[in-house]
């Protein structure tokens, strides 16, 4: 019980980063989720994802951040590249490619500096993927944040409005 209610406090933060108009503090938020999640995932054995989310942690650091290239598209191609690492070293059959490709999805999406853009990935991609895996490894706090998420992104856009997210961040390169 005690693994899944760290994957719960996971949860609630990722709900509350997309309340964030700033994509800065959305990513700043999503760290200290990715944080949560990466402990729940490793604690459940399910190493593939909680090596992801470790990546995922880094990304969202480099993307809240200051950190002129952390925003730039070739910190994107290595955060690619170290999630495409993290599945030949945890390999554990097709399951592995899930979180591997729906975070490469979130990495490109949260590198367009877009929030359209980041909810489209989040939406159409990642949660999806990411639900598929949580079921399969038992991670009742992933299935939960994944739905949640998929409602947060929802109210974002309702919030601000689908064409007030189709601008890009002057934090590009």
């Amino acid at each position: 019980m005690f693994v899944q209610i760290i994957g719960f406090v996971g949860t609630a933060l990722f709900f509350a980063s997309y309340q964030c108009r700033d994509n800065k503090n959305l990513f700043r938020v999503q760290f200290l989720s990715y944080v949560c999640y990466t402990t729940h995932l490793l604690l459940l054995g399910a190493v593939t994802g909680g090596v992801s989310y470790l990546i995922n942690s880094f990304r969202a650091f480099c993307l809240g951040s200051k950190w002129k290239f952390g925003h730039s598209r070739s910190m994107c191609v290595i955060i690619c590249a170290m999630q495409l690492a993290a599945l030949a070293f945890t390999w554990a059959g097709w399951i592995s490619l899930l979180p591997v490709a729906a975070n490469i999805a979130a990495t490109i999406g949260g590198y367009t500096h877009n929030g359209r853009k980041i909810r489209l990935a989040g939406m159409f991609v990642n949660s999806p993927l990411w639900i598929i895996y949580d079921v399969i490894v038992g991670s009742w706090a992933g299935i939960l944040d994944e739905l949640v998420t998929e409602c947060s992104m929802i109210v974002s856009i309702l919030r601000y409005g689908w064409k007030n997210l189709d601008r890009v961040d002057g934090t590009v390169e």
